[in-house]
């Protein structure tokens, strides 16, 4: 798929050109000459570069020079021909070279401390500026990512059908992986989480060698990634036979999951879309056993900005992990109310309810923010399915 790598450029070099060090600062701020990213994905997104050792310096004037060594110098000259390209092993220290001088911020929450040293104290640490560019998406990235989701649902149809009990986690995680790369994803998205019985009580539980039995809950999150494009679904399953509690469990995730997406719209206050599913699961007295966001953007990385979550600035981080996401200048999005959902946000809904040495059940879909009314991905069925 082709991507306006210079659109995106242009983009940046807005917020670059207003860039203000603190909130209290001026909206116009002092700026910035230039930005020298160092993050592998925002390289690519401001390039289309694919590199192990890659960055790239963008000025306020929306021009960029691209710093790659040898083994990726001919590729960049193909991929990129609207760049300058260099060919240099340390491409951030040449690249200083290249901006010192100027007012030339860098990405603090990817650069090395080390790094850092090695260049100065000159350079000005921002955080998140090509993550807010990044978070809107455009037609043809929204495309990348249905086409990812419409992978994810016919891998998820395929292999249930093949699901039976004496099947291993493991087992039931390579055959989803290698179904969707039959099917055209580059690779999976993420390592695919495949939960039965018990083990469905942990969130980010990693597949083991457990069989899969008659009576078990069997939750799977996984997703495709095309075009450098990550999608993320989870369902939970019933095998065999399903009890009365298992259901009553089921139900109440799916109706905090289908608050959580009839919430989802541009312009709503992300702690908000949070609470319409939380509020769900706390009225039935589980609330302490949703302990993650409701979920969080998607895109070129499988976590990024926004970040659901109860907090009001919505940075909370990935379900099950605790960790913050990158802190992002959100200036101009977020008031007293807190942070709020722009239009053409591709994020994730996943409500769970996780009984500590009993199981737990998740629901998950991607879905992005259309005007008053989402548009959803991932569109496998809600309802209980028992195999």
């Amino acid at each position: 798929m082709e991507f306006d790598h210079a659109a995106r450029r242009a983009r940046l070099a807005v917020l670059l050109a207003g860039y203000a060090e603190t909130p209290e600062e001026s909206a116009e701020g002092p700026g910035l000459d230039a930005l020298l990213v160092t993050d592998p994905v925002n390289v690519r997104y401001l390039t289309g570069l694919v590199s192990s050792n890659a960055a790239v310096l963008v000025r306020a004037d929306g021009s960029a020079v691209l710093a790659t060594d040898a083994r990726y110098a001919e590729a960049a000259r193909r991929r990129c021909p609207d760049v300058e390209v260099v060919e240099h092993r340390d491409t951030a220290g040449r690249l200083a070279e290249l901006a010192r001088g100027g007012r030339v911020g860098i990405e603090a929450h990817h650069m090395t401390v080390a790094t850092y040293r090695r260049l100065g104290e000159w350079p000005v640490p921002t955080q998140g500026l090509v993550e807010t560019v990044r978070e809107v998406k455009d037609e043809a990235e929204i495309a990348a990512l249905r086409t990812a989701c419409e992978i994810t649902d016919q891998a998820f149809a395929d292999v249930i059908e093949r699901i039976r009990p004496g099947m291993t986690e493991r087992e039931i995680a390579r055959a989803l992986e290698l179904r969707m790369i039959e099917l055209g994803a580059e690779k999976p998205a993420f390592d695919s989480i495949v939960a039965s019985g018990p083990n469905g009580s942990v969130p980010h539980h990693s597949p083991t060698d457990r069989p899969v039995a008659r009576g078990d809950l069997l939750t799977m999150d996984f997703g495709a990634r095309y075009a450098g494009y990550h999608a993320d679904m989870t369902r939970t399953v019933a095998i065999g036979t399903v009890a009365d509690w298992q259901r009553e469990l089921y139900e109440l995730v799916r109706e905090a999951q289908r608050a959580g997406r009839e919430a989802v719209r541009a312009g709503a206050v992300v702690h908000r879309v949070d609470a319409a599913a939380r509020d769900v699961i706390a009225a039935a007295g589980h609330a302490e056993r949703f302990e993650h966001g409701l979920g969080h953007g998607v895109g070129l990385a499988i976590h990024e900005e926004p970040f659901l979550a109860p907090d009001r600035h919505g940075s909370a981080g990935e379900p099950g992990t605790g960790r913050a996401g990158a802190v992002t200048d959100r200036r101009g999005e977020c008031d007293r109310e807190g942070c709020k959902l722009k239009d053409r946000v591709p994020i994730t809904v996943e409500p769970g309810v996780y009984l500590p040495g009993v199981g737990g059940v998740r629901i998950e879909d991607t879905l992005v923010t259309r005007g008053d009314k989402p548009e959803l991905l991932t569109r496998t069925t809600k309802e209980l399915l028992v195999l």
